[in-house]
């Protein structure tokens, strides 16, 4: 994989370490209490209201939608660390072990995105955010049915691979707009 999407992925992913941390010292881990789909649905809030800014080309509230892409990112990684945590009834767990999960589930996330751009090319960067939004939708859509199903696939992938999906989607549409800010 190009060096440059590397270090524009590790970037990215570095912000939202950072404002997970952050999080965890201020609120603790209160979304241990959140079910999948709990988790799942306030996914679906911030990528349905980054496409309603597109759509709409103007928004009442201020908060730039690259936040929205950065809770979008945290939310799936916060749902991967909840399926291995399915048994720890725990609600509070400190940040120092949560470190860990968080930088696993990244670097599993970054694997997938190495294989995919080998193959695919990074055709992403040709891409539009609008259609990125778009295919985070989508994968929510998924995972919603798989949920509703019991997590039952006939030949899909699981939910966890859905949530890397729109984790690598959230960093390309970071990149992007970040690429468009300063150009």
């Amino acid at each position: 994989m190009k060096t440059q999407t590397v270090s524009e992925y590790n970037q990215v992913i570095s912000l939202c370490k950072e404002l997970f941390k952050k999080k965890t010292i201020d609120y603790g881990t209160a979304w241990r209490v959140l079910r999948l789909p709990s988790i799942t649905d306030q996914i679906f809030i911030k990528a349905q209201r980054i496409r309603s800014i597109q759509e709409k080309g103007s928004q009442r509230v201020s908060d730039p939608i690259q936040d929205e892409f950065i809770g979008i990112i945290n939310y799936c990684l916060i749902a991967l660390i909840q399926l291995d945590l399915l048994d720890d009834e725990r609600l509070e767990i400190g940040y120092e072990e949560l470190e860990p999960m968080y930088e696993k589930w990244v670097d599993a996330t970054r694997g997938l995105l190495e294989n995919k751009n080998h193959d695919y090319g990074e055709a992403w960067r040709d891409m539009r955010v609008s259609s990125m939004t778009d295919l985070i939708l989508m994968k929510l859509y998924r995972v919603k049915q798989i949920e509703d199903n019991k997590g039952k696939t006939l030949a899909s992938e699981g939910v966890d691979a859905n949530y890397q999906d729109m984790i690598n989607y959230s960093v390309f549409c970071l990149i992007k707009l970040n690429e468009a800010q300063n150009a």
